[in-house]
């Protein structure tokens, strides 16, 4: 087998529920499809870091918390991060193992509970706008406001919402340890949710923040810190489009960095899809990335033969 290099390939939380269908047995079922592809690299010679989204399953875990407030201390955010790392990280491991075992690959995944450090400084602790939770009514939202100090907000008539941070990820505290692992043969599942968000103190020691990280940017900051090959982003298009859904809708086969600075400028990519997606490579390229792809998990394979996804480059 070839060795083709490093990818770090970060996979949507969304990808886990498909059709709406959100239970175990139902997430597991679309781990195991997407891992599926995931190992059709490793085969075809690709070490591979699998990172990836928690949104879904950290709202999950919030609202059993809050539904079992009255008999058991509820979850912090940070919590949230760190259970749902691990679940779906199990999700994951058994995924390939299996898949590993039917093919014959001679390869062991391991999940890494990860810390991700953001500065304290950082803007977007004074404008939360990430809604999380449950939706209240005024009168609990107060509450929540004055007991513990929550940002809350009015979400169209729907009720109150508890609103945090979402900053910029600055360094993966295990980054080491996921080289190392890699460097042995590992395939590794790392920085889920971007990774628990953490600050440093004054005297080195680290702290958790009710906080959310974008996972695209946090696997960037991982590729760059790995030296990763190739950053693989994984989501629900075949490939990137500019002009999307209008008459001159036109796909793009390859970009390079300073044509998709120059989309952005235009406004090509939408805030909450597709924009945070190339801001994320454009994070890895300016580090000395050499490569970034997008595409949707069951593309991988031609996308990585040159026949499909999009491309961007130096």
């Amino acid at each position: 087998m070839q060795k083709k290099g490093l990818a770090v390939v970060a996979v949507g939380g969304n990808a886990l529920i498909k059709n709406k269908k959100q239970s175990i047995p139902d997430q597991y079922a679309a781990a195991v499809e997407t891992m599926g592809h995931i190992a059709t690299m490793i085969e075809e010679g690709w070490d591979v870091v699998v990172t990836h989204g928690n949104g879904p399953q950290v709202g999950f875990v919030l609202r059993r918390s809050e539904i079992a407030a009255h008999e058991l201390h509820e979850v912090p955010l940070d919590y949230c991060g760190a259970d749902t790392q691990g679940s779906i990280g199990y999700m994951f491991q058994q995924a390939l193992h299996n898949e590993f075992l039917r093919r014959d690959i001679k390869k062991v995944p391991a999940t890494v509970i990860t810390q991700t450090i953001v500065d304290a400084a950082d803007p977007a602790f004074k404008n939360p706008t990430k809604p999380i939770g449950s939706f209240m009514d005024e009168a609990q939202a107060k509450e929540k406001i004055a007991k513990e100090g929550w940002t809350m907000v009015e979400d169209a008539g729907r009720g109150w919402r508890r609103v945090v941070a979402s900053p910029i990820p600055q360094i993966i505290i295990e980054a080491p340890a996921i080289r190392s692992l890699i460097d042995n043969g590992f395939i590794v599942v790392a920085v889920g949710g971007g990774g628990i968000p953490v600050m440093r103190k004054e005297n080195g020691e680290l702290v958790g923040v009710e906080a959310v990280i974008d996972k695209d940017f946090g696997s960037a900051i991982l590729a760059s810190m790995i030296h990763a090959d190739l950053f693989l982003i994984s989501t629900a298009v075949e490939k990137v489009a500019i002009n999307f859904n209008k008459p001159d809708q036109k796909w793009l086969d390859k970009i390079t960095v300073e044509e998709a600075k120059q989309y952005i400028a235009e406004g090509q990519f939408a805030k909450g899809s597709m924009l945070p997606k190339i801001e994320a490579i454009l994070k890895y390229m300016s580090k000395g990335g050499k490569k970034a792809l997008i595409t949707d998990p069951e593309h991988i394979k031609d996308a990585l033969d040159g026949k499909t996804g999009t491309w961007i480059v130096p």
